[in-house]
């Protein structure tokens, strides 16, 4: 009888610790971070619920910072995926570092340094890309965008290449300070990346 219960207790340790396959880490800033809204609300735990909605069998952990730029994601990113192991990478980075206006050289150095920490632990790696408003003058705004792209091409990586698209600038989907979206606009930003996910499901 002992070895019975025994075999019942292994089965449902089992089952707990493959209730998901896999994990995806979000890495990224405070538009990831849900600054200025509570965090159940923000895309990321939307992205959790449409999982479990179609059945996909991963656990997303956010370790999104606010304030993060791509440097400060570059020292912290071996110990994240040290710790958590991850299928997949989304990585959403570089706001900052535009906002900052610090070189998009340096920033495109950042973003492939850790796209390829992560293809060397055999880790997927999805970009999305951002872009700075206008004032920050024609040519920074081209090269910071290039700099995606151009990351996107070298490293040959699922991308989005405006991360923000249909939300930016958009007065109903943005708070106040025009830079971060408000509740409403978690959707938008969740209907954003859930196209690119499935193409990556799909390529396995």
């Amino acid at each position: 009888m002992a070895k019975f219960w025994l075999g019942i207790m292994l089965i449902l340790v089992g089952g707990l610790n493959t209730a998901y396959a896999a994990s995806i880490v979000v890495f990224g800033d405070s538009i990831s971070a849900a600054y200025g809204i509570e965090v159940n609300k923000g895309w990321v735990a939307k992205f959790q619920q449409k999982l479990k909605q179609h059945k996909k069998p991963y656990q997303v952990i956010n370790a999104s910072v606010s304030g993060e730029t791509t440097s400060g994601g570059l020292s912290r990113l071996p110990q994240v995926l040290s710790q958590y192991q991850p299928q997949i990478l989304i990585l959403e980075l570089g706001g900052n570092d535009g906002l900052r206006g610090q070189p998009p050289k340096l920033m495109q150095q950042n973003l492939q340094k850790m796209i390829q920490q992560a293809k060397q632990q055999k880790i997927k790696v999805v970009l999305l890309g951002m872009k700075i408003p206008p004032n920050y003058g024609k040519a920074y705004n081209q090269a910071f965008e290039k700099a995606f792209v151009d990351v996107a091409n070298t490293e040959q990586v699922p991308f989005v290449p405006f991360f923000l698209e249909g939300v930016g600038g958009n007065d109903d989907l943005m708070q106040a300070d025009g830079i971060h979206p408000n509740e409403k606009g978690q959707d938008r930003l969740l209907q954003n990346v859930w196209p690119i996910m499935e193409k990556v499901w799909k390529q396995k």
